[in-house]
């Protein structure tokens, strides 16, 4: 625990500290029963803290919090988001771990090694971002998920945040940030008709702050790996 207090900055803890308080707090004043939301929304603040560093226990811990979120949506019947976590973002979470695992930088296991993609990678990144766009726009459709064109874009979102993660870019923090916008705008649907879901709702405006923090760390990190 010590080693961990020492691993992190004095801001970075500040940060979580401050994140994991605005979502207790909120839980306790708007909801105190939707308790699995709560566990969730803390391992969620804690894996973006552990990936802004470059960690590979972020990513372990971001299938934990993904097995976690795609309960919470199928409560909700917000199908895309269940699939899309239990399907993709879980599976691609344990080959972005492996990825960073066999990545470390200069043998430093804390810190993977910063990945820079070509333009034709991101051609094809592009590419197939549209075709699973497609198809889970057709599975979503066939599933009648609520709020089906947030859903979707969703979808697209979080493909590119999980490929980018598993090709170790500073990028993926930018991918996951706009999913965060996405489902902020979910959550807020999903919260005029149940308030405890403002819980959940909070939890992401929170997740993009930190995922801001995490795009300008990894800046750092390619700069500093660089050099």
């Amino acid at each position: 625990m010590k080693k961990y207090l020492n691993y992190f900055t004095k801001f970075e803890k500040a940060l979580w500290a401050f994140s994991a308080l605005i979502i207790t707090a909120c839980f306790l004043a708007l909801d105190r029963s939707n308790y699995l939301s709560l566990v969730a929304s803390l391992i969620g603040v804690t894996f973006l803290i552990f990936n802004a560093k470059g960690n590979p226990i972020g990513q372990f811990l971001t299938i934990v919090f993904s097995v976690l979120y795609g309960f919470i949506s199928y409560s909700f019947a917000y199908y895309g988001e269940m699939v899309t976590y239990l399907g993709m973002t879980a599976p691609m979470a344990l080959l972005a771990l492996i990825s960073w695992l066999r990545n470390p930088y200069k043998g430093n296991k804390a810190q993977v090694k910063v990945n820079r993609i070509t333009k034709k990678e991101v051609v094809f990144m592009l590419l197939l971002t549209a075709v699973v766009t497609v198809a889970f726009y057709f599975i979503l459709s066939k599933l009648n998920t609520a709020n089906i064109i947030p859903s979707t874009l969703s979808v697209t979102t979080s493909f590119l945040a999980v490929y980018l993660t598993f090709r170790r870019s500073p990028y993926f923090a930018l991918a996951y940030a706009s999913n965060d916008l996405v489902l902020i705008v979910l959550w807020a649907i999903a919260s005029l008709s149940d308030k405890s879901y403002v819980s959940v709702l909070v939890c992401f405006v929170v997740f993009f702050v930190n995922d801001m923090y995490g795009f300008i760390n990894w800046k750092r990190m390619e700069k500093h790996q660089a050099e």
